[in-house]
């Protein structure tokens, strides 16, 4: 790079914009001693809110052994749904509930969906069996879990899983995201 010479008109015109100057004696900055506020943790919600909406469809048609299942929920695109069945969003995580009684799956699932939601996981896998020791070819966590899942505020859409990860005797969940960090910890 070429140093550029002065001119001492052009000198001239610098010194007398910039005006006076003093030289810097110290080059410490004092801080400011005032203490901060200690940090407190974010509060968690513990009150056990019952995240199934009974106002969904409650009189679904019972599905047999080997239906399939499928739901968007209302104002989602139908192309998220040939996505999920794709396999488009990766798994973030699984539970298998098959064997269960009705009662300790539905603990069970709705434990795993809270977890879920609240580590901001987006696609998870449910086992829920196909149901062959069920009577009248009805199979009972199936239609349970096909209603639980409809009802679930979280739950934007789940299908029939691929054969190879349980056909359908599984189903692809896609979760809502959700924020942690609600909109009083933006305001400072």
């Amino acid at each position: 790079m070429v140093k550029k010479t002065l001119t001492s008109e052009d000198s001239d015109l610098f010194r007398e914009t910039i005006g006076k100057v003093r030289p810097v004696t110290n080059d410490k900055i004092l801080l400011n001693n005032e203490r901060k506020p200690k940090p407190y943790p974010k509060e968690i919600n513990t009150e056990c809110v019952d995240p199934l909406t009974l106002s969904k469809e409650c009189d679904l048609d019972k599905v047999g052994l080997e239906d399939s299942l499928s739901y968007t929920a209302p104002g989602l695109q139908t192309a998220v749904l040939k996505k999920l069945r794709k396999g488009y969003f990766d798994l973030d995580a699984e539970i298998d509930l098959h064997g269960l009684t009705s009662n300790t799956a539905k603990q069970q699932f709705l434990q795993f969906l809270q977890d879920c939601t609240y580590n901001g996981y987006r696609c998870v896998h449910i086992v829920h069996g196909k149901g062959y020791r069920s009577t009248d070819q009805h199979p009972i966590l199936k239609n349970n879990l096909n209603l639980w899942l409809r009802q679930h505020q979280d739950v934007l859409a789940f299908c029939s899983a691929p054969q190879k990860n349980g056909g359908t005797g599984a189903v692809f969940v896609l979760l809502r995201l959700i924020n942690k960090f609600s909109d009083h910890d933006n305001a400072d």
